[in-house]
């Protein structure tokens, strides 16, 4: 084995390691780089290794990325989004729609499962924070399931299964990353948004047919509740008063973009604006509400940045110590063909997934792999969006899927860890068959962003 290879290893090794200490990732990954181009400049200046190597192409280039880090014009569009995100939850958006929405649905079998669905949607097109958008979704509807006799695993499986869909439905602010540390023209944060359209709402569908068809298969685990209200006009401009609000702040962020009106960056400030005036017009807006929003915006977008800090500096000394071409070199030399490439670095991401937030596996992994799947003349914006995919199902297996432990938080007391794993394999199941379909049919990804252009 080749010394390069060696040293690559125990860098990724050494990561691990240091990450089970419990240190901040951020810190974990700009020690790690120090750690490595120590070890690198001593084996070449004293040892005679036989590396291209030394601090000036290493550690001395890390000023210059942070710099183009914080100068990015696409990254602004980030705290944008979250601030969005927040500011609606603080605004009670996703409580209207949960009382209103239940008087539209509750006379139907699994009728609460089916809002929580559709409200999930909604939220992911508009938080794209997991955690929020889990915990929020978990303390609006578990407490009202259980009340209702719903099954423990399937009410706590769906509130849990529909917050990760906020990973992946623009505007996500991960889709944001992933287009910034792509850098190439295409796969802009543009095109990643039009491509995750259909996949997201591909899942969403399914997960709406899943909560509808197996309370008909199996009435015990979804009751209708007694004494629901018949649907009138009365309850359907009730929804409809305040599902148009967040579906037109939707339309404005998205259809800017995809309409070539504005760019990412413009629309999340379009964002941000609209989530103020809806809470100013939910009579929300107040001085507590606004400070509130912004130091959670900017604690959530620090550890982000902070992360992101770390991580160049990581990727900058393992490229020095030539990491690319060594995850290249192994991963075209995989007896598989290129979509059996493709499969293993999936099936890797969602192994990462067990142990590693997504962000880590953003800024790191997907720089590294993306030129290999390009190099196999594969649509990276389809690629992306299947790594996306394998992120958010990673977010729910079991036994340390993130997603697992926000539900739990708010998890009402008898529903116990074992209900949230049984709840939650069925749509780990739905997510691996939405995944596949992308994967055996591009076009669900790849479609959207070549008519917008054509």
């Amino acid at each position: 084995m080749e010394l390069e290879t060696l040293f690559v290893i125990g860098m990724f090794l050494t990561f691990m390691a240091l990450l089970m200490t419990g240190y901040p990732v951020a810190w974990v990954l700009g020690g790690t780089a120090v750690i490595w181009t120590l070890i690198g400049v001593v084996a070449v200046d004293n040892f005679g290794a036989n590396l291209w190597f030394d601090y000036q192409s290493s550690m001395g280039l890390v000023p210059e990325r942070v710099w183009s880090v914080v100068n990015s014009e696409t990254l602004v569009a980030l705290p944008m989004f979250i601030f969005m995100g927040i500011m609606l939850d603080q605004s009670g958006v996703a409580e209207r729609l949960m009382n209103s929405m239940v008087k539209l649905f509750g006379a139907v079998r699994g009728g609460y499962a089916v809002t929580v669905v559709v409200i999930g949607v909604l939220l992911a097109a508009t938080t794209g924070i997991i955690g929020a958008s889990v915990v929020l979704l978990g303390m609006l509807s578990l407490p009202v399931m259980m009340e209702n006799k719903y099954d423990k695993g399937f009410a706590v499986g769906t509130a849990c299964a529909t917050g990760t869909l906020g990973i992946l439905i623009p505007p996500s602010i991960m889709l944001v990353l992933m287009a910034d540390r792509l850098a190439v023209p295409e796969a802009s944060v543009g095109d990643l948004f039009m491509g995750a359209f259909f996949p997201g709402l591909l899942l969403g569908a399914m997960y709406v047919a899943y909560v509808m068809i197996r309370p008909l298969m199996q009435p015990h685990i979804a009751p209708v509740p007694p004494g629901t209200e018949k649907v009138s006009w009365s309850i359907v401009w009730e929804v409809a008063k305040a599902v148009v609000p967040t579906a037109a702040l939707i339309l404005g962020v998205l259809g800017s973009i995809f309409a070539g009106i504005a760019t990412p960056t413009e629309a999340s400030g379009v964002g941000a604006l609209g989530a103020l005036l809806l809470a100013l017009m939910a009579r929300r807006l107040n001085f507590q509400v606004l400070n509130a929003s912004v130091q959670q915006t900017t604690r959530t977008a620090a550890f982000i940045f902070a992360i992101f800090l770390g991580a160049t500096a990581f990727s900058v000394v393992l490229r020095g110590l030539g990491g690319d071409r060594v995850i290249e070199d192994a991963l075209l030399g995989l007896p598989f063909g290129p979509y059996g490439v493709v499969l293993t670095i999936l099936f890797a991401v969602f192994l990462l997934g067990f142990f590693l937030d997504w962000v880590e596996i953003t800024l790191i992994i997907l720089p590294l792999v993306a030129p290999v799947v390009q190099t196999l003349g594969f649509d990276l914006v389809w690629f992306t969006i299947l790594f996306a995919m394998c992120l958010q199902t990673s977010f729910l297996t079991p036994p340390v899927g993130f997603a697992l432990f926000y539900i739990k938080g708010v998890a009402p007391p008898e529903i116990d860890v074992m209900d949230i794993y049984k709840g939650v394999i069925p749509f780990i199941i739905i997510q691996l068959v939405g995944l596949s379909i992308v994967f055996l049919v591009p076009e669900f990804a790849t479609w959207l962003p070549d008519v917008a252009f054509d």
